[in-house]
């Protein structure tokens, strides 16, 4: 027994409140408990068998002790708070500090949470009476968790594990676990597999983008076309069967004979839909490039009369004819035609939310603009198509939970359980009341609904079935191999399509695996359709057949991630493997590198030339208009000197006239200018005979 006391600390800042806990009755251990809890625990520290578990699963919690597995408890809510734990989050998040993973799995919680803790601990303290596993867990305190099963995500997003730790998600899965991710992801379809998304996930668009926020509402108004001709051609013909026998709303109008509107709103709707049909078959190319477009407002209103109101559209045999034809051809190029009703549903969801949060239907596509454009909505919403036509059963709606386990993205390996369970809504189905008791089969929504005073009594009073109950009902009523030959058929199919869509953005890591519950509907024709994907699905028992099926799926998860990787051959309950795809071979990372590798590049060095060699260039680069016109040197002239400027000089005749001072050679050495001034008093010196070069002209 936990009692939780709010004093004044002692010691410390005055006025400062602290969290104690006081444990009373605790009971005494004897020495030889004592001494099997400690050669358990260094055998378990030994081979490796620590686990922590956050989380109410109490039966993962007794199987992993049943295989001589030690738990290391996260730490308590109250000891972070003495120890400052509570803004641990935060501070390490400012200082860029990598969160442990003890901080992500003792998160602050909010209070329904907060709860549902406090009922864990009393359950903890049921399945340990006398202690033990209590004194267990402290021995292994300082222990590193090799196998980690935790509700949240953030175990694996945040977190560097070690190569030998097992935890039960992978990081970037929210391609395939949120509402606006799984709508992304499967319009890749086509380049992994030859299928149509369409088959099996209805439309959906993401409201927050321009452009598919417009792609929605030209949605609406074609689908409004199509349920048009659908409601006209029915009345004309008196095959109009509604699928819900409930009397109209109180703001109805009265009962009496229904309007008629002009045959010009279904011709409208021919043109659109015969427009929509030729664009599919590429009929449109040589067309006309700006198609007629109706007032859509007019027309919508119209529309809204007839499915809504009761209006009856005139309708002559040649539009007649025309429809049948029209809704023929369209039913050949979109798949999702037959579930489609009258009143054009569509539901919003948020984007990345569960558990039937938020969650709205409506048939006006006003209402869902605003709905999706509500303060504080805009980008995180998605709008998705509402099945019209579903299967039922006594006429009520129900859903199915599909578990599915991914336990490698590389080689992509999946596996199917065979058991799933059916949640029914609390009143009957009916498309003119669009509330949650009716169209919602969530647990958590249906809870706090009342049952229709119309339920059938046939009906389960905790709205679960099992599927062997279905199997039941559907041999009742002649359908005993669609189960077996449509239904499950198509759920693998849809849950290994989706999976190969996010191959590439979810993060594989060895070692790691992740259970998840896939949601499914089935139409008339006994079609799955796939509604979502959630990441840690509920384990808890609420009901009997909720309580058995979940305590199994666990039992079996554990055999699959655990028993076989001692066991290849060991037995793995009802999960079969699905897919298994061929080993995809990656190039081995080591890290970023720079590296030159080489030898550097010298410059050569100039060999000395001589002067011989350097008047031979000198010739080559002459220009080829003085080639053979070189004059020859007259007698008393000074001769060429070969690299070094030129002294102009006369012919001798008589006396040597006057020279002017010839200009100081220049040089390269450091001497150059005083054997300049030699020369030049040399040459004054001569006299009469001719000028001679100075000996250092000749270098």
């Amino acid at each position: 027994m936990r009692i939780e006391k709010v004093a004044n600390a002692a010691a410390g800042a005055p006025g400062k409140v602290q969290r104690v806990r006081a444990v009373c009755s605790r009971p005494w251990l004897c020495p030889e408990q004592l001494k099997l809890a400690k050669l358990q625990v260094e055998k378990a520290i030994k081979e490796k068998k620590i686990f922590m578990v956050q989380g109410r699963y109490p039966v993962i919690r007794r199987l992993l002790r049943a295989r001589g597995w030690v738990e290391r408890k996260a730490p308590r809510r109250a000891q972070q708070e003495e120890a400052g734990g509570g803004d641990a989050e935060l501070s390490t998040a400012q200082h860029g500090v990598q969160p442990s993973l003890e901080s992500l799995c003792s998160m602050w919680l909010p209070s329904e949470e907060e709860e549902e803790e406090e009922e864990e601990e009393e359950q903890m303290d049921k399945d340990d009476p006398d202690g033990l596993h209590n004194l267990m867990s402290r021995l292994v305190q300082d222990q590193v968790p090799y196998f980690i099963w935790s509700s949240r995500c953030s175990a694996a997003e945040r977190c560097v594990l070690r190569p030998d730790q097992m935890v039960n998600h992978y990081a970037r899965g929210g391609c395939l676990t949120t509402k606006e991710g799984l709508c992304l992801t499967l319009r890749n379809l086509p380049w992994f597999d030859q299928a149509d998304p369409d088959t099996f996930f209805p439309r959906c668009y993401r409201l927050g983008a321009v452009d598919e926020r417009q792609a929605f509402i030209e949605d609406f108004r074609l689908t409004a076309a199509r349920s048009l001709l659908k409601v006209a051609l029915e009345r004309a013909e008196g095959e109009h069967t509604a699928l819900d026998p409930s009397p109209k709303p109180s703001d109805a109008p009265a009962e009496g004979p229904a309007p008629l509107l002009p045959p010009q709103l279904v011709e409208e709707a021919l043109r659109v839909c015969g427009g929509h049909l030729d664009s599919m078959a590429h009929q449109d190319i040589d067309g006309d490039p700006q198609p007629h477009s109706p007032g859509w407002d007019s027309f919508l209103q119209g529309y809204y009369r007839v499915v809504h109101e009761g209006a009856v559209p005139q309708l002559s045999a040649a539009q007649r004819e025309r429809g049948r034809s029209l809704l023929q051809g369209l039913a050949g190029q979109l798949p999702q035609l037959r579930m489609e009703g009258e009143r054009n549903v569509w539901i919003i969801k948020p984007g990345a939310a569960s558990r039937g949060r938020g969650i709205v239907c409506a048939a006006r596509l006003d209402q869902l603009l605003r709905l999706a454009g509500g303060a504080g909505r805009e980008g995180r919403w998605v709008v998705q198509k509402y099945v019209e036509r579903p299967l039922l059963i006594f006429g009520t709606k129900f859903d199915v939970r599909q578990w599915f386990l991914v336990t490698d993205w590389n080689p992509l390996t999946v596996w199917f359980y065979h058991e799933c369970y059916l949640r029914f809504c609390s009143q009957p189905f009916s498309l003119r009341r669009l509330d949650a008791a009716v169209h919602l089969c969530n647990q958590a929504v249906q809870r706090h609904c009342r049952p229709g005073l119309s339920r059938h009594p046939q009906l389960p009073a905790d709205n679960t079935w099992s599927c062997h109950q279905l199997q039941a009902y559907l041999a009742q009523q002649g359908q005993a191999g669609v189960w077996a030959e449509v239904m499950v058929p198509g759920m693998k199919a849809a849950v290994v399509r989706a999976v190969r869509c996010s191959q590439g953005l979810v993060r594989d890591r060895k070692g790691s695996f992740e259970l998840y519950g896939a949601d499914f509907i089935f139409g008339e024709d006994f079609q799955p359709w796939l509604l979502e994907i959630n990441a840690s699905p509920t384990m808890a028992g609420s009901t009997a057949v909720t309580g058995r099926l979940c305590a199994g799926v666990q039992r079996d998860t554990l055999r699959v991630v655990i028993d076989r990787r001692d066991d290849p051959d060991c037995p793995t309950g009802a999960f079969e493997l699905i897919y298994k795809q061929a080993v995809v071979p990656t190039v081995n990372y080591v890290g970023l590198k720079l590296e030159v590798e080489g030898s550097s590049l010298r410059r050569p060095r100039r060999a000395a030339r001589s002067l011989a060699a350097a008047a031979g260039e000198a010739e080559d680069r002459a220009p080829p208009c003085a080639a053979g016109m070189r004059a020859r040197q007259t007698p008393g002239s000074l001769p060429r000197l070969r690299g070094r400027p030129r002294v102009p000089t006369a012919p001798h005749r008589g006396a040597l006239p006057r020279l002017s001072p010839l200009p100081l050679l220049q040089s390269t050495r450091p001497h150059g200018a005083e054997e300049g001034r030699r020369a030049q008093g040399g040459a004054k010196r001569s006299g009469d005979g001719s000028i001679c070069p100075h000996p250092s002209w000749q270098k």
